[in-house]
């Protein structure tokens, strides 16, 4: 069974909804087991992260970065990044802001130098830019034309029922969905065993 985790912070519900999103889309593969979890949780979950082959990462962007609470438990995962603990595990990451831009790439870059540090493989949203054409409107996927991660916007004096777009929600479905199949697929240490077989045919 391939185990994929998505571990999110959520300020006022809207970067929940599209932890929700990212779910749905994973879940939808078969032969995928989609655990989803809050930093707000406590203790912090882990064996759900240590577990499984992937980790997806979400956080709203506040002042041109994740969320405190986020930078929290990716601060706690030191002893993980010392023992190289999540090496070679998939990674990816959604973010939401209240701003058409936010400087929601600042908050992606971060979770992506965050998964190299810890040896992690980090896996883009693999879609063209939406909404960039004449032919293109704001119900296209990928609307705000992010390539590290699903980017999503909701507005600032509403609730989560507001927001984020249904093309926002569909984006971090497509996010979701595509990191669950390259899990499944996933085999790190196949080279390793191949290196192992060829050393042991030419040593007999």
């Amino acid at each position: 069974m391939t185990r994929v985790a998505i571990i999110y912070h959520s300020g006022y519900g809207h970067t929940r909804v599209q932890a929700e999103a990212v779910r749905d889309g994973a879940r939808s593969v078969p032969g995928v087991q989609v655990d989803l979890v809050a930093v707000d949780d406590s203790p912090y979950p882990w064996e759900v992260l240590d577990r499984a082959d992937a980790i997806i990462f979400g956080s709203p962007t506040y002042m041109a970065g994740v969320s405190a609470p986020f930078k929290a438990f990716l601060d706690a995962t030191a002893s993980r990044w010392a023992e190289q603990g999540w090496k070679d595990k998939l990674a990816a990451g959604f973010t939401n802001s209240a701003g058409i831009n936010g400087d929601k790439l600042a908050a992606l870059q971060h979770l992506a130098l965050f998964a190299m540090q810890h040896g992690m493989v980090w896996v883009g949203l693999g879609l063209l830019p939406g909404n960039h054409s004449s032919t293109g409107t704001p119900e296209d996927l990928n609307r705000l034309a992010s390539f590290v991660g699903a980017m999503a916007q909701s507005p600032a004096d509403l609730g989560p029922e507001a927001g984020p777009s249904a093309s926002d929600r569909r984006t971090a479905e497509h996010l979701g969905k595509r990191v669950a199949r390259i899990a499944r697929g996933w085999h790190p240490d196949a080279g390793d065993a191949d290196r192992s077989a060829t050393a042991s045919t030419v040593a007999a």
